[in-house]
């Protein structure tokens, strides 16, 4: 079956190297304008559906890799037919944070979305067992993405901590307006970089009653001074005279969860690692990581006439040679 092809950066209005906020501007700025409850003109309900199938694929990594590998050759209006072997069992879930569009026109999404994804998307508002004619359109906000950097204790032993952000918000006679909210927010303990936070019902507004968006914040975690984190395993450098690093020596090492005494073997060397078992990241799912004290022999800069003596005799009797 061929369809017509659409070109959904023309929809939007955007070149097809737009990045994913470019996209979201432009559909926000022509939803707002073709919206049935605001625009009552004769092809404005048919625009805006256009306009959210449009940002249904280009909002979705997967679905507009899918969509760009058609290449920029098709024109809008131009007939379409799959290229060999295209796979239309495309499966993009259905989880939290997707928007999500309520209406009661006639149809879902166009031939050409059907025949490309499938048609998954689009779900129609139920009163009783049927859509009532005329529904309004109610469309769920989009998700809002942030980055919040706390400290390695923070990370370590868990805490709360109070962000603020500037976001925009919608007045009662429809004009778009900055806000500045202040959020307190959870962090769990053994969080790692890269994790995310979900607070639910803080992302942008819906439209026309529909539900907010949900706001994720990914932890970043500070360079630490004494510190270094590696998945959940944690490494310190742990200094020791020459004479502990020869003979042998039990020190104090203190961890983000305390102070422990610590076997430094007779014969260590420089850059050996000594393993506190389940002293690193805590894990909340299960084992915590280890801390690893890295060997790092420290010699006096100054020595009093009886050190320097003790090493002359050092030198005399002993054949080592650490070049051999």
């Amino acid at each position: 079956m061929a369809v017509k092809f659409r070109d959904y950066y023309e929809i939007l209005g955007v070149s097809r190297t737009a990045t994913q906020d470019e996209i979201q501007r432009a559909y926000r700025k022509l939803a707002r304008k073709y919206h049935p409850d605001v625009n009552k003109d004769p092809g404005a309900e048919e625009k805006f559906k256009e306009i959210n199938e449009a940002y249904e694929v280009l909002k979705d990594p997967e679905k507009r890799a899918k969509y760009d590998q058609l290449g920029s050759h098709w024109r809008a209006g131009q007939d379409f037919r799959p290229p060999p072997g295209w796979d239309v069992h495309f499966d993009f879930g259905g989880g939290t944070g997707q928007q999500e569009f309520f209406w009661s026109g006639s149809g879902d999404f166009s031939d050409f979305f059907e025949m490309l994804f499938g048609g998954q998307g689009f779900r129609r508002a139920q009163t009783g067992a049927r859509a009532r004619p005329g529904t309004a359109w109610r469309q769920a906000g989009a998700d809002r993405h942030a980055v919040v950097r706390i400290s390695l204790e923070d990370a370590f032993h868990g805490a709360t901590k109070t962000i603020t952000m500037q976001g925009m918000t919608t007045a009662v006679d429809g004009t778009v307006r900055p806000e500045v909210k202040s959020f307190d927010v959870k962090i769990p303990k053994g969080i790692l970089p890269g994790q995310k936070i979900r607070l639910a019902g803080q992302g942008f507004e819906g439209v026309s009653g529909g539900p907010p968006g949900d706001l994720y914040l990914e932890v970043d975690i500070e360079p630490h001074p004494v510190y270094r984190l590696e998945g959940r395993d944690l490494y310190m450098d742990l200094p020791v005279s020459p004479w502990e690093a020869a003979l042998g020596a039990e020190v104090p090492v203190r961890t983000l969860g305390g102070t422990f005494s610590l076997k430094v073997p007779p014969g260590s060397q420089s850059g050996q690692k000594l393993r506190l078992r389940g002293k690193g990241m805590p894990n909340p799912k299960g084992g915590a990581g280890d801390l690893y004290a890295v060997v790092k022999i420290v010699v006096p800069k100054r020595l009093s006439r009886e050190e320097k003596a003790l090493f002359e005799k050092l030198k005399e009797v002993s054949d080592f040679d650490p070049r051999a």
